[in-house]
């Protein structure tokens, strides 16, 4: 009999223990982050008829805070920018320091601290024939539109720097390239 009773209790504890959950607990304090709620993505809008997916920007619309590039990347758009670009930005200590900053970041690595092309990658011979500043006829307007497309073997930079610190880049090279005619 006492057998018949330990096995009956050791039935019970068993049966009571298969029905619990250890990975979900007794009391959820907040349900919706436990168990959270499936919606259907974009399922009430109409404006997706023809198919779940993104939609497309409005024609000739512009990005917030985005100002358009108005010359191609072909070589007579770049001498169109050697001559007719301008720099917006004042010419001031606070614009070359940060030049200095970013060129240091940017384009030392290649065109060197004092911009005569022998930068690390250089003298590694990692890549070859980076000319230094005084050898090209640049403008403030070439500098730009290269740091946004790039040109020969450099890439372009305008997904790394803004509109403004290309700008005080340039400030920063053409800085340099008197230091060079010196």
């Amino acid at each position: 009999m006492k057998k018949l009773f330990f096995v009956l209790i050791f039935g019970i504890m068993i049966s009571l223990e298969s029905c619990s959950n250890s990975s979900s607990p007794n009391y959820q304090y907040f349900p919706n982050m436990h168990e959270s709620i499936g919606y259907e993505t974009y399922s009430d809008s109409d404006a997706f008829s023809n198919g779940i997916e993104a939609q497309v920007p409005v024609e000739n619309t512009v990005a917030r805070g985005w100002t358009p590039y108005d010359f191609l990347n072909t070589n007579e758009d770049y001498e169109l920018a050697k001559v007719s670009l301008k720099s917006p930005i004042e010419i001031n200590e606070e614009n070359l320091l940060n030049g200095k900053e970013l060129y240091g970041i940017y384009c030392a690595v290649c065109h060197g601290d004092k911009g005569d092309g022998q930068g690390i990658l250089m003298t590694r011979e990692k890549f070859l024939g980076i000319p230094s500043y005084i050898d090209r006829e640049i403008t403030p307007g070439s500098i730009y539109h290269v740091l946004m497309y790039g040109k020969n073997a450099m890439g372009s930079h305008a997904g790394q720097v803004n509109a403004k610190e290309r700008w005080q880049i340039a400030q920063h090279v053409m800085l340099l390239r008197t230091k060079l005619i010196k």
